[in-house]
């Protein structure tokens, strides 16, 4: 008996399967690793917000994002299995393909919303009153 069940994609050996292209099947170890690494990045930013541990709430949401990349990050290589190599490129062609289009909107939407913000006359208590 193979130490590799191709019907079930298992790997009893214990280790990584790497086949001839490239794909990666993972391993229990990574699992949990990607388990442990995502429990971390997910209870840091918590206990900040919990124990208000910044003065500003402007740092406070820029720490959360930046644990939520990290973690992004994280779920890729450990639960996806993306990597440069992984169908030929393609994979992380795509995955910078959509990064690019997210940011895009991501910063056109909050450009927008800042420039409403400050461009749009303010209404006095009076003229809101009328309007009532």
């Amino acid at each position: 008996m193979s130490t590799h069940d191709h019907n079930s994609g298992m790997n009893f050996d214990g280790h990584d399967h790497h086949d001839h292209e490239g794909h990666h099947d993972g391993s229990m170890a990574d699992y949990v690793k990607g388990f442990i690494y995502s429990v971390i990045l997910t209870a840091i930013p918590f206990i900040l917000v919990m124990t208000k541990a910044f003065e500003s709430n402007k740092t406070t949401v820029f720490v959360i994002l930046a644990f939520a990349f990290v973690q992004v990050f994280v779920h890729m290589k450990y639960f996806l299995h993306m990597n440069a190599k992984s169908e030929g490129g393609w994979n992380m062609l795509a995955l910078i393909f959509t990064a690019i289009l997210v940011i895009i909107m991501f910063s056109g939407s909050v450009w927008v919303m800042y420039h409403l913000d400050n461009n749009m006359m303010p209404m006095s208590t009076q003229n809101a009153h009328d309007m009532v």
